[in-house]
């Protein structure tokens, strides 16, 4: 499994900014598909996660300005970023958490992405 992030990089406060991730070499059967985030100086930070089913789940800080999607595909994920704010900075990773099938034996396996750095700033 491979996991492919882009859309980082420098934004003014109030900017926007999207954020992709795309799961490759498997198809999941279930999973889970989310985002982090580390600050400099601060521990890793859940900022929100997408289940197969579409339940969501966001970081109180983030709710109302993040929005997390699926693409159709389901292995692909992306992170709508509204009215940053210049905590919002830190390097953001994707991940996803599941399970696919590989000769018909069922694998669970959970993988980060390389992260992607969000800067908000004047």
């Amino acid at each position: 499994v491979q996991l492919q992030a882009s859309g980082g990089g420098l934004v003014q406060p109030g900017g926007s900014l999207r954020l992709s991730c795309e799961a490759s070499g498997v198809i999941f059967s279930f999973s889970t598909m989310g985002w982090y985030r580390q600050a400099p100086g601060k521990e890793r930070e859940l900022v929100a996660t997408i289940a197969s089913a579409g339940d969501k789940q966001y970081l109180d800080a983030v709710k109302g300005r993040f929005t997390i999607s699926r693409g159709n595909d389901k292995n692909t994920v992306y992170l709508q970023m509204n009215s940053l704010k210049p905590e919002d900075t830190a390097v953001y990773y994707c991940v996803v958490d599941g399970v696919y099938y590989r000769d018909s034996v069922p694998v669970a396996e959970k993988k980060w992405g390389q992260g992607t750095q969000v800067t908000v700033s004047s």
